[in-house]
């Protein structure tokens, strides 16, 4: 058990208000700018802002002090230790009050053609090529300047909202965010005839499940939430008040199977029949990408 250091309350808040980029440098780190963000370098899904970070992939953030245990994997006396300067005799900046007005949502500006992007959901993630088709149709679905997969959500009269981009690497880790100004209850989604609506947690989930299971996807809503929050799912209900029959397609981890408990108790109190649909593996991609490899092995 580590020894027990005292911290004055002072002490504390300095700690907590440590600007994350001048900490970041003095560790002789570079993180990346993107946009009024930064980026970190051992993990693009990252980002800092000040003393803010958040974790777009596990959406998740916080403060200093917790990215400090989280990035650097040090408990809570060594992080506050470190920031203060104490552990190795650096000093960083103070994190400057933010009073800037929120970006405007804007979609990212699109490349010429969509190879790259084809390539990797058709190659790597094994998703059928109409079914992506489908999505580039509806204009729900590009590839961006950077070679990124753009996934697009449109509000009630048609118009972007949203957009939630993901790499198209195929080595090192991922990059995969929502872009600034987007509206959370507008992620990637497709209305359909039928009563029965599909909710997953990534885009890339969702064009597996309908891989996996095509038969008469086109009558079905579907909904990716870009995360584990219920809010997508109650702006589907709202703008389709015929859908009665809700299924729970999110991961096959702790945070999934936390998320379809909590969204069950409240999508049953609003009346509407609700059914959990679980991966066998962590999600619908991992499955999908599984039966490729056992057709492979047995050609």
């Amino acid at each position: 058990m580590s020894k027990f250091i005292y911290f004055t309350p002072e002490e504390k808040a300095r700690a907590q208000n440590t600007d994350l980029v001048s900490l970041l440098r003095a560790q002789g780190e570079r993180p990346v700018r993107s946009g009024r963000e930064f980026r970190t370098p051992n993990d693009p899904s990252i980002t800092v802002r000040g003393n803010k970070w958040f974790d777009h992939s596990a959406r998740v953030g916080g403060y200093a002090v917790s990215f400090v245990q989280r990035y650097y994997r040090l408990p809570y006396q060594e992080a506050v230790l470190l920031l203060l300067g104490r552990k190795n005799r650096k000093t960083y900046e103070q994190a400057k009050p933010v009073n800037e007005v929120p970006k405007a949502f804007a979609l990212p500006e699109p490349y010429g053609t969509m190879r790259r992007m084809y390539a990797y959901l058709m190659r790597q993630r094994h998703i059928d090529r109409e079914v992506i088709s489908a999505f580039v149709h509806e204009k729900l679905l590009y590839e961006d300047k950077h070679h990124n997969c753009v996934f697009v959500g449109l509000d009630d009269s048609g118009e972007a909202k949203h957009a939630h981009i993901r790499s198209t690497n195929s080595e090192g880790q991922v990059f995969r965010m929502n872009i600034e100004g987007s509206a959370s209850e507008h992620c990637f989604h497709k209305g359909g005839t039928d009563k029965s609506l599909y909710v997953f947690e990534a885009p890339i989930d969702l064009l597996s499940h309908i891989t996996l299971y095509p038969y008469g996807w086109q009558e079905h809503s579907y909904v990716a939430c870009c995360g584990t929050s219920i809010q997508p799912v109650l702006e589907r209900l709202r703008q389709n008040p015929k859908l009665d029959m809700v299924y729970l397609c999110l991961d096959n981890d702790d945070a999934g199977n936390d998320a379809c408990d909590r969204m069950t108790d409240t999508l049953e109190d609003m009346g509407l029949d609700v059914e959990r649909l679980c991966p066998v593996r962590k999600d619908w991609n991992d499955d999908l990408c599984a039966k490729f490899e056992r057709k492979g092995k047995d050609a």
